[in-house]
This record gives C-alpha cells, sequence and structure tokens, in this order.
C-alpha cells in the first residue's frame, strides 16, 4: 500500500491530466491514469533537474516518448515548479497555449523534444545518453566527474512497435548506455484494441537480446516496487534498462483497460466516477493539495542545491583544466570556437575536378581539429559518403576493443570517439542526431545516399519543427550515381526535402561551393541543414572568371553574365548542372546571345533575401529563363515564372553508366543549348 502523501501527489497527477483533457475536450487521459506511480516515482526520488533553470547543462534528461501523454507531463512540470501555470495548463490544446497537444521542445519550459511520432522519443533519448558519455570521456578528470547525468524516459507499447525504436534499442545495447532507463508503460493495450491483436511478442526477451537489462514490477501502482525497479537500474552501468511496468490504461475509470480509454476525454458523468473510485473531490476541477504542492516543490530546493554544487565544481575544474572548461563551456553554450574555420581549404581551378562528397569530407576534417563538437556518422557508408573524421576515434564501449580490433579511422575505440557508426539504421540515425543535438554540445552529423532520406524523413521534420541544429549529408545526389539503378538514384526526393518548412537544403556546384555550404551549416543554430552531394566529379570553377563561392551564402547568385549587355537569357541550376549551363552559356554567347548564369544551390537561402536581392539576381522582365536539375521540376515555377522552361526528370531513372544516362535523359549541352534558344522564339500570333 502507498504511503498516504504518495497516493495524494499521484493523484494530484491524475485528475490535473484528466480535468486538462476534459476542459479541452480533447486529449489522452489514458496513460496518465495509468502512468502516473511510475513518473511521480522518478521525478520525485530519481531525477536530478533544477525546475528554475530547465537548462541546466548537468540535469538528467527526461522523455516523453509516448507523446500522447503530455497532460502527465504537464502536470509533473507545473507541481515541481517549472514556468509553467496552473493558467498555462488549463488551456490545454488551446490556440497560444504553452501546453500543446503533444509536448513542443522550445515551447513549454521543461520539455526536451518533440514527441508524439512514436518511437522518436526512445530514439532521441538514446541521442542524449551518447551526448553525456562522450561529454563524460571526453572532459571528465580524476575526481572531477563534471559530466554524470542519466537519460530517462516514458515509453508505451506503440513505442515499442516502431521500427525507429528498435533500430535505437539496438545500438544502444550495442553501445553499452548503462545511463539511459526506460520505464515501459506495459498495459496491454493499444489506440484501436488490446495490444495482443497485433504485438503478442515477449518484449523483455527482445531487449535482452540487444543487451538491455530488463526489470519487471508486476504492479503498477506500487511505487516502492518501481522505486526498487529504478534502484536496480541505476547500479547496471554496463546495459540500459528496460523496466517494465504492468500498468492499467485509463486506471479507476470505467473504461480501465479499455483502448476507450486512450485517446477521449471520459466525459463529465465518467470523471466524476473515476473521482470517487480513487477517493478525490468531484470539485473543483485542478485541484492541488497545499500539502502534495509542498512535497512536489521540493524539486526547486533540490535542484538549486545540486546546481550550486555542480557550480562549485565547475570552478575547481576550470582552474585545474581551464583549456579544457574553456572548449567544454563552449560547447555547452553552442558557441563556436575561435578560427573554427581558418582551415577551410581553397580549392583550385580544375576542369576535371572532384566530386562534391570527396570535396565535402576534405572540408570535414579541416573542421574537425577545430571544431571539437562536430561528431557524427553515417549508416554504414563512410567509404562512399566520406564523413569519417580521420585520426579522432570511433565511439565505442572501450571494453569491446580487443587486440586485433582498430576504430575504422585509425584512431581506436572509446567513448571519447567521434565517429559514431550507426549501422544500416538511417531512421534512428535521425532521430539519435536530433538527442546529440537536444542534449547541447554538439553539431551533430548524419550521412547516407540521398535516396535513403525517405527513411529520414520522420526525424528531419520533427528537428525542423524543434529548430535543432542538425547537419545531414546526403550524397550519391542524382541518377548520374549510375548503375546502381532506380532503386538508388534519387528523383523526386530534392522536391520533397525542400518542402518541409524551417529546413535548409545546399546543393553545391563544386568544391569551392561545398566548403562554403559547410561554413554556413555550422554557422546555422536554429535549423537542420541538408548538404547534397554528388557521387560523380565536377569541374572545379575557374572564380577568377566566376564569381565567388561565397554567393552561396544568398542562396544563389550570378555565376557569369553577359558582358556590357542586359540579359535576355538566364540559366539557372543547383549542383552539378551548373557546369551544363555554363558550358551552352559558351555556345549561346558565341551566337551572339546575352546570357546570364545563375547558380542555385538553396532555395530556403535565397527566398530569405531581401526582394531588391533577389529581382537583382532574377530581373523580372528577364522572362526566357531555363532551370536545369536532374529532380523533379515541382517547385521550380517560382523561379522560372510562366515563361520559362525547366530540364527535369518526370521519371524513375534507370541502370546504366552515367553518361549513358545523362545523355538518355536530355542533361546535354546541346539540349540545354536547344531547350534555351527556343525560350527566345515569339510566342506564334494569339498565344500567351
Amino acid at each position: 500500500m502507498s504511503d498516504p502523501l504518495d497516493q495524494q501527489c499521484i493523484n494530484t497527477l491524475r485528475f490535473l491530466s484528466v480535468d486538462m483533457v476534459q476542459k479541452a475536450d480533447s486529449g489522452h487521459p489514458g496513460l496518465p491514469l495509468g502512468a502516473a506511480p511510475m513518473a511521480y516515482a522518478l521525478w520525485t526520488r530519481q531525477l536530478r533537474h533544477n525546475p528554475a533553470n530547465p537548462h541546466w547543462a548537468n540535469r538528467d534528461r527526461f522523455v516523453l516518448s509516448a507523446g500522447h501523454g503530455s497532460a502527465l507531463l504537464y502536470s509533473l512540470l507545473h507541481v515541481t515548479g517549472y514556468a509553467l501555470s496552473l493558467e498555462d495548463i488549463k488551456q490545454f490544446r488551446q490556440w497560444g497555449s504553452k501546453a500543446p497537444g503533444h509536448p513542443e521542445r522550445g515551447h513549454t519550459p521543461g520539455v526536451e523534444v518533440t514527441t508524439g511520432p512514436l518511437g522518436q522519443g526512445l530514439a532521441n533519448a538514446v541521442g542524449m545518453a551518447i551526448a553525456e558519455v562522450h561529454l563524460a570521456a571526453r572532459y571528465n578528470r580524476d575526481g572531477h566527474d563534471l559530466i554524470d547525468h542519466h537519460t530517462w524516459a516514458i515509453v508505451s507499447d506503440g513505442d515499442l512497435m516502431e521500427g525507429v525504436a528498435s533500430e535505437a534499442a539496438s545500438l544502444a545495447g550495442h553501445l553499452k548506455l548503462g545511463k539511459l532507463i526506460c520505464l515501459y508503460d506495459d498495459n496491454y493495450v493499444t489506440l484501436a484494441a488490446a495490444a495482443d491483436i497485433t504485438f503478442s511478442e515477449d518484449r523483455a526477451k527482445r531487449f535482452e537480446a540487444y543487451g538491455w537489462q530488463t526489470i519487471h514490477v508486476a504492479d503498477g501502482n506500487d511505487v516502492d516496487a518501481i522505486g526498487v525497479a529504478l534502484d536496480a537500474a541505476r547500479a547496471d552501468t554496463t546495459r540500459p534498462s528496460l523496466i517494465l511496468v504492468r500498468t492499467h490504461i485509463g486506471y479507476g475509470s470505467p473504461e480501465q483497460d479499455s483502448f476507450k480509454a486512450h485517446g477521449s476525454p471520459l466525459g463529465v458523468e465518467d470523471v466524476g466516477k473515476t473521482k470517487e473510485k480513487l477517493g478525490w473531490p468531484a470539485e473543483p476541477p485542478f485541484l492541488i493539495p497545499q500539502q502534495a504542492l509542498a512535497h512536489f516543490r521540493q524539486a526547486l530546493g533540490r535542484g538549486a542545491k545540486s546546481e550550486a554544487d555542480w557550480d562549485g565544481r565547475l570552478d575547481v575544474y576550470t582552474k585545474e583544466f581551464p583549456e579544457l572548461a574553456e572548449e567544454l563551456q563552449l560547447r555547452l553554450r553552442g558557441a563556436l570556437p575561435p578560427g573554427w574555420d581558418a582551415d577551410i581549404p581553397v580549392f583550385p581551378p580544375d576542369a576535371k575536378g572532384i566530386s562534391t562528397r570527396v570535396a565535402g569530407g576534405k572540408v570535414m576534417n579541416a573542421l574537425a581539429p577545430k571544431l571539437p563538437a562536430l561528431g557524427g556518422g553515417s549508416a554504414d557508408l563512410d567509404p562512399s559518403t566520406y564523413t569519417a573524421l580521420k585520426g579522432l576515434g570511433d565511439f565505442n564501449p572501450p571494453a569491446m576493443r580487443g587486440e586485433d580490433k582498430q576504430g575504422s579511422d585509425g584512431g581506436g575505440w572509446s567513448y571519447a570517439g567521434r565517429n559514431l557508426h550507426f549501422g544500416v539504421r538511417e531512421h534512428a540515425m535521425g532521430a539519435i542526431a536530433n538527442g546529440l543535438a537536444a542534449h547541447g554540445g554538439f553539431v551533430p552529423y548524419g550521412s547516407t545516399f540521398m535516396v535513403f532520406s525517405d527513411y529520414m524523413r520522420p526525424p528531419i521534420r520533427l528537428a525542423a519543427l524543434m529548430g535543432l541544429h542538425v547537419v545531414h549529408v546526403f550524397t550519391h545526389d542524382s541518377i548520374a550515381l549510375g548503375e546502381d539503378g532506380p532503386t538508388h538514384q534519387p528523383v523526386e526526393q530534392l522536391a520533397s526535402l525542400r518542402a518541409i518548412p524551417n529546413v535548409t537544403v545546399i546543393r553545391p556546384c563544386d568544391a569551392n561551393e561545398t566548403a562554403v555550404a559547410w561554413k554556413v551549416a555550422v554557422e546555422t543554430r536554429d535549423r537542420p541543414v541538408l548538404l547534397v552531394l554528388t557521387r560523380q566529379n565536377v569541374a572545379t570553377l575557374d572564380r577568377s572568371r566566376q564569381a565567388s563561392a561565397d554567393g552561396l551564402r544568398r542562396g544563389a547568385y550570378v555565376l557569369s553574365d553577359a558582358k556590357d549587355r542586359k540579359p535576355g537569357l538566364i540559366l539557372i541550376a543547383s549542383g552539378s548542372e551548373v557546369g551544363l549551363i555554363l558550358a551552352a552559356a559558351e555556345r549561346l554567347q558565341a551566337e551572339g546571345i546575352a546570357v546570364r548564369c545563375v547558380s542555385m544551390p538553396s532555395w530556403e537561402l535565397f527566398d530569405a533575401q531581401p526582394k531588391s536581392y533577389r529581382d537583382d539576381v532574377l530581373p523580372p522582365d528577364v522572362t526566357a529563363r531555363l532551370a536545369v536539375e536532374l529532380g523533379v521540376a515541382q517547385g521550380w515555377q517560382r523561379y522560372i515564372g510562366d515563361r520559362g522552361d525547366m530540364l527535369g526528370i518526370e521519371r524513375f531513372g534507370a541502370s546504366a553508366p552515367a553518361d549513358t544516362l545523362l545523355r538518355q535523359y536530355g542533361f546535354t549541352v546541346e539540349n540545354v543549348h536547344a531547350r534555351a534558344k527556343a525560350l527566345l522564339v515569339p510566342p506564334a500570333s494569339g498565344t500567351t
């Protein structure tokens, strides 16, 4: 039997949540009713946090992966003293509320990550746990455990069903992330039915096979048993832990143990019955007994003391290790160190050139020594994406390293390693990168082939929604990758990624644009940046003849122009096709046609420019415009206008050598020349 104060506090959480949902006439009461005891035990007995400073660097991270249970999280945040008032939570799910339908990072104080799409939060938590152990390995010294915190999550059946959670949990077990602990709301029910209609596997054995410790709690209302389980989870420092807590969805309500309790308000009558059954006053709604509030608010004192103690330890550490302390604090603030870009190469003109993926690798390895926050990896594709940081070690448990094992880059295995091997787990890679960024202290990157960005769209979208600084490197960016064929050849992906709000997509045309693109990617702090790079070589342009690659910063710029004449024709391209329009322009100019070539590596950066600049690059009165890009035409209309044309691809690729494909699909100088000249022919009489 629970202590009376414990029970009062648990019911406070339950009925704040129920009243939120009922007042909004929208929401999910089932999880808060069932999971309140485990949340209470965690937040009052284990979670180290300071509600007065949600950004304290050494706080424990808490992720409600089952984001539909947001009312429970808002109840916890309010009663423990975060800047979320009772009036705020009374406006649950309403316009302008600080308590939206699902938790949103940056919108509600104390919310670490945006959750709701199931499985993502668990994978974010894996990223946070990786961040903690990496920072600890790099900065802690004997007697100075400056980075030392846990990552906790509450997960649901739906979370564990999603593939992204399986990918992330598998990697977490491999990496032996002992400070990652997940409480599983094991209530046997999903949104549409009892869980056994789709989910009959032994979840504990699955996670044991991943390398996790699993702990069972038979009664989800037994706070003491949950406390014992939490202690046991903390005690195992070499395995992440899954605590399977047998709960009852909609506990105490007439709909207990039914899927009907999942996502609909209980209704006035059933709210009354639930309160009566659990011994809670029917009125007033949003009741918080003073004794319960005082108990919860002890978090403020504990948090202030924990942070003050940590500040003292930081002062001592700073005196003993001043350079490390400065580096760490720069990282935790998200600031860039002085001279971080000093060694980025400038590439000489070269007609043969190099692929932008190779150029990107050279730039990354010039950045990495001066930018300690830069870390990440690929979905088993480093040799193809050129994203390994040479000599900086592989992130892996040191105990796994044997006499015959060495890091893929020659730098060895340790938690201080900066090359994170995600395996063939693109979806988890994106979500884990989000967790690294949300934790703080990182400029995380992930890489794979452009076509596999499809596997990563959910975490990219969530990174955009959260405003997280994540860099994605997508190589093999077009049908020009050649013989691998249409399964590996992106066609619609560029348009798809450009459609996501608050994402910057950059497709550089040569090595020097790639260098500037990486500068922009590092400097951009409030959104994800996607670098789209070639497999095939592209010429490194002669910038004494063409405009500086710094023009990339503005999204589009005049690369070459008609001399002493106003252009009568504008050719626009991104990426590898820029070389194509330059070659076509030479032919057109030889015929006396005044041609302007515009490199447009980033729509988003260009759209952010003042109208005056955009009109300078694309004069409104020059309507003969041809855009050339190895992708679908969707979206280009805004730049070419009603009288322009687009040379793109509206079908899938094929398996053949790259030169053959480009010729067959019309990406030749001859075709660009012909399409451009056709724009100069006056329309026939009677047409527009």
